[in-house]
Formats: C-alpha cells, structure tokens, sequence
C-alpha cells in the first residue's frame, strides 16, 4: 500500500522526529548543507571517498535512515545491507548511479534535486561549443610549446552567428543552452520527447520530430538528455552518420546515451568536432587513470564530466538538498521523488467518509483484507475542525456488498461509495 497526499509522495510516518535522523553523506558535499542538517537535529556521518565496495559494511555500521550522494554508487547490496535507510538523496539531477529498481523493491524513496545545476552545465557546453569553433586548448598548446600559428587557426575559425542550434533533450538544461543559442545570434531547434510545436513556439525554438532531422540540418548539435533506459544510445549509429559535414557535436548529458564507436567514426568521415563532459569508458569517483580512446581523436576536446561542478551549483543543490531532508524529517513528504509508480494494479476507488476516530481506517483495511482486496494507494483528507475526514481508496478489485456493509457497520463510518477507475 502506498499513502499519499493530493501534492506530493508522502512516507506513513515521519522518520526520526524528536531523536535525530540518521544520516550518511556518502560524497563530498558543502559544509554549510552539513551544518544546515545538523541544524535540523541530524545526526551526521560523513564518508566522501566511499568506494562501491565499501558501501554495504557502511549501512551496516552507521546504519542511515537516510543517504545523500553525488557520484557515488549505490548498488542493490547497499540497499540488502540497509536496516533503517527509507531515502536516498541524489545530490544532483541524474540518478542513474542509484540502483532505483532495488530501492523500490525494498520500499526506500529515491529524490533528486533536479534544475539546481542546469546553469552550470549550460555554461560548460557552450564552452565546449566555443573551443571546437575556436580550437582554444590546441592554440593554447601550441603557443605554451612556443609555436605562433595565427593563420591556422584564424583559418579554421567558422563562427557561430546566423548558425543552426540544434538541442536534443529540452529540460532545464537544454532550454538554458537554447537561451544562450539565441543569445550568440544562432537559429535554435529543438527535439524533445514531450515537445510540441506550440511549446516550440512559445520558447521561439523550431520545432523538429525527428533527431535525424534535426542532425541533417544543424550546425552545433548539443545532448542533454537523461540516461534511462530509453535512451541509451539514443545518439546511435543511424543518427550519427546523418550529422551534417563538419558539424559540432556536444555532450554533457550522459556517455551511455550516445554509441561512442559511432560517433568516432562519425567524426573521422564527416569531419566533425566534439566537445564531451561524459563518457563510455569512464572513470568511477575513485578512480585518477582515464582510458576512453575517443579522447585521443582529433578535434575532441573534453573535460572531467565536472558541467554541474560550479561553487553556485553546488551551493543550489546543497540547498535544495537539505529542502529534502527538512520536509521529510518534519512531514514525511518526499519533494522531488523519481520512484514512484506512475501507475497501479488498481481497478477501483473506494471512497469512506468517516468520523476522525481511531481504528476506523484499520476496521476498513482489515474488512479489505479479509476478502482478499489490495491496497494499492490512499489518501485520508482532514476536514475542517478535525471531526471528520474522508479516505480515497485505490483498490485492485471491486468489493462486493457483503463487504461494504461490514465496513459500513462501523459507527464511525458515514458512507461508503464505489467507483470504477480509468485504465492506465
């Protein structure tokens, strides 16, 4: 059974308040968010250079209610390991490095602080997209080498205005990369799984259904799509050799959502360039030696997959971090959830107007579960002076008469209806 609030995801009980809530910070974070939670009466244990392995004997030993990270890995031997945990908080957008799979299963909320670093890593592409128009790190290293070459490079120099922008994934990072394309004075289009022509519209993008398309006819294509299993290797083989001739190509999403042996060859035989924040073959947190070959082509430039690695971002997501952590400790509300269902088994809607009296919601589940009929989802809405109240309840089968009038034979019960749900 789920319980939820007509606003957001919602725990049964607020965990920890009153004793300190448990929490493991398994990544470097601010100290000022430490001190915020420590504020809140957190109990703080803080391990940033957690390797995956060492993971499982650190819920062992801290035993967390809740975990926050960044980049370290939560693996489903984490979760088995945990006694107490009911949250992890990705300090950051993408939550691939959590196993939400073994999360869910285990009946643990995963969050995230999404739109916190979109500035940030808006600002690292179009970084990236200016040393591949203007080959900054090669004349940089080229002049520390003591070579002056301003006819090469004042050849190769192509310019960005009146250009073609092409932004796939149009969340908050991409619509911040696509404000900054119209700022540069460059033509934007965009492709996105949720974008219309009329939103194309109200943003003053253009519009396109089909990445091929949009690769076909841009000058800077820039990637900031989620990784999900939807994606991966969204950018694949097809898309990438539909890429216009000498186009650019950037990446600050994900290394899994593009095929990097692809785009390789993709950027010998179109001459392309690229910019990349992320990896196929990249490093875990702990680790110091990078060995993705692409890096090694010409015209690659890259950085340490470090886009959202800005003091301002940082200090966002730390905010919003402990925002997390604040509602849940003091309402058991979960801002932000990714795990939960986006839908249910439940068939039908079961609606109890009662008086508010304890053992009248158990005298309900228990006739319920008598019968066999799941609990799939609820909600109890408090009226007004706290005398009544009326429960909404998602069930996986209709109850028969028999069973409505013995949950309405309980004094405390006003009335009881059914109703069918839409299909989902």
């Amino acid at each position: 059974m789920t319980t939820t609030s007509t606003s957001s995801t919602v725990a049964p009980v607020a965990p920890g308040l009153g004793t300190g809530l448990r929490v493991l910070i398994a990544d470097k974070f601010e100290s000022n968010g430490i001190a915020a939670l420590e504020a809140l009466g957190c109990r703080i244990a803080s391990e940033p250079d957690l390797t995956v392995e060492q993971f499982p004997e650190a819920m062992t030993r801290h035993d967390p209610e809740v975990v926050i990270v960044r980049s370290t890995k939560v693996s489903g031997s984490a979760f088995e390991a945990a006694r107490s945990l009911s949250l992890v908080v990705r300090a950051g957008a993408g939550y691939d490095n959590i196993d939400v799979e073994a999360a869910s299963a285990r009946g643990i909320f995963v969050a995230n602080c999404p739109g916190r670093n979109a500035i940030a890593v808006a600002e690292l592409a179009w970084g990236l997209i200016i040393c591949c128009d203007r080959r900054i790190p090669d004349a940089t290293a080229e002049l520390r080498a003591g070579k002056w070459n301003k006819k090469g490079y004042a050849k190769d120099a192509r310019g960005l205005y009146g250009r073609t922008l092409g932004v796939i994934g149009l969340g908050t990072i991409g619509t911040e990369i696509a404000k900054r394309g119209k700022a540069f004075g460059m033509r934007v289009v965009a492709w996105s799984r949720s974008l219309t022509q009329e939103r194309a519209d109200e943003l003053g993008l253009g519009y396109c259904s089909s990445i091929i398309n949009l690769v076909k006819m841009c000058d800077v294509i820039s990637v900031s799509v989620a990784a999900t299993p939807e994606t991966a290797n969204l950018i694949g083989e097809k898309v990438c050799h539909a890429i216009k001739p000498g186009a650019y190509v950037i990446n600050t999403s994900r290394g899994s959502v593009v095929d990097a042996a692809a785009l390789a060859a993709a950027a010998k035989e179109r001459n392309l360039r690229i910019g990349l924040d992320v990896y196929a073959q990249q490093p875990a947190p702990s680790e110091t030696v990078f060995k993705d070959p692409i890096i090694n082509l010409p015209n690659v430039y890259g950085t340490h997959h470090n886009g959202a690695s800005t003091d301002q971002a940082q200090q966002a997501i730390a905010a919003e971090t402990v925002r997390i952590v604040e509602r849940y400790l003091r309402t058991g509300q979960v801002p932000n959830c990714v795990n939960r269902a986006a839908s249910t088994p439940a068939t039908t809607l079961l609606t109890v107007r009662h008086l508010n009296q304890p053992g009248v919601l158990a005298h309900v589940f228990y006739t319920l579960g008598q019968a066999g009929i799941n609990v799939e989802e609820m909600e109890n809405v408090i009226y007004e002076g706290a005398k009544a109240a009326c429960a909404r309840i998602q069930l996986d089968d209709a109850p028969g008469d028999e069973i409505l009038n013995a949950i309405n034979r309980n004094e405390n019960v006003l009335s009881v209806t059914l109703a069918g749900l839409p299909a989902r």
